[in-house]
């Protein structure tokens, strides 16, 4: 018999972290894996599904400029609803902890549809902070049969809030599968660089830095481009009108500052290869950069992914310039320091999640034969 699992994708990171499981999927001759976009993220997910080869089976187009979060939820529940009803999906999965995943649970919920979250657990404490991804997570959890979880931390998380241990599930997390993949390969940057000059990479998109911290975000780097000739700060940029337009007033003049559009993810990964620094509020960049020994400062008060930073290999800074500053310039300076910082560890994964969460899903198929 032929089982139909739904993976739901809404944005960049949900598609490079779903990817590995999608071929894994794809590849069981029992399974009918079938990609639903739901393009919270249109240009950047579109991006991410070309450069694995995937393929969207049926695409909701939910991107609308500035929608608020509870249209872009009310739109999701209800495109989401008629189609899990009309495609009858023995499963579905969803990634991490956007609105696209917090409506796929609760769509999944409604219709009696096993759901499966994929890095599941991981929780700040605080539902403001990040917003509202904290928030996503904790409804997609009490709404989830399957629990992957990436660490043994979320593992102890979802077992503090009750989940029973039969529905979780140790995996690792599915970034360091698609991290692994990418890194093997050789890719081209496609932006130019000046090699003789430490590279910077940054990424900082979030909302909750929306507004003045992400002027002090704007502030510190140029402080730093002008402090340190020797430094080369490559940053693309986010689309989001928040950030694109005070990015480009703010760092557009600074002559060793490099504003590009978002990368692909190969080159991306090759610029995270290439770097000396990051600086980035991005969850996926605390997973990835570790394990290729490149130190992060953290753009955020809070994560919810605090392994690397309990092994010294990443630092939250926030979004106070001075802050950002000192703890850059620091390592820039001081070889002991950035040595600390810089040795490779993975404390994510070991590039099997995915391998783990489709025999979870093969075990439940068998058991309902």
């Amino acid at each position: 018999m032929i089982r139909k699992v739904l993976c739901i994708v809404g944005t960049r990171p949900e598609a490079i972290k779903m990817a590995p499981v999608i071929k894994a999927l794809q590849a069981e001759r029992h399974i009918d894996c079938q990609v639903l976009a739901t393009a919270q993220h249109r240009g950047l997910l579109d991006q991410i599904l070309n450069g694995f080869a995937i393929t969207a089976d049926l695409d909701l187009d939910i991107m609308r400029p500035n929608q608020s979060l509870a249209t872009l939820t009310s739109r999701l529940l209800l495109e989401l609803d008629g189609v899990l009803q009309g495609e009858k999906p023995d499963v579905v999965l969803a990634q991490g902890d956007t609105t696209t995943v917090m409506s796929a649970a609760l769509a999944c919920f409604y219709l009696r549809i096993p759901f499966g979250h994929i890095e599941a657990g991981l929780r700040t404490g605080d539902l403001d902070n990040p917003f509202p991804e904290e928030a996503n997570r904790v409804i997609a959890s009490k709404l989830t049969r399957w629990h992957f979880a990436p660490t043994q931390r979320a593992v102890e998380n979802l077992r503090g809030e009750g989940v029973a241990a039969s529905a979780i599930t140790l995996t690792g997390n599915t970034v360091i599968d698609a991290l692994l993949m990418t890194a093997a390969q050789e890719s081209a940057l496609a932006v130019p660089l000046d090699s003789s000059k430490r590279l910077v990479l940054v990424t900082a998109h979030r909302r909750e830095n929306f507004g003045e911290p992400f002027q002090n975000i704007c502030q510190a780097l140029k402080c730093l481009a002008e402090r340190n000739p020797d430094i080369q700060i490559l940053y693309p940029v986010h689309p989001n009108p928040n950030v694109k337009d005070v990015a480009h007033r703010l760092l557009g003049q600074s002559p060793n500052i490099l504003l590009c559009a978002p990368l692909d993810y190969a080159p991306f990964i090759a610029a995270m290869k290439r770097s000396y620094l990051i600086i980035s509020d991005s969850g996926g960049v605390q997973e990835e950069a570790p394990a290729l020994g490149k130190p992060v400062l953290v753009l955020r008060e809070e994560t919810e992914r605090p392994e690397a930073v309990d092994l010294g290999v990443v630092k939250l800074v926030g979004a106070h310039r001075d802050t950002i500053v000192e703890q850059a310039q620091r390592l820039l300076d001081d070889p002991q320091a950035y040595r600390s910082m810089a040795h490779g560890v993975s404390p994510y994964g070991d590039g099997k999640a995915a391998a783990r969460i489709v025999k979870v899903l093969k075990q439940y198929f068998q058991s309902c034969a």
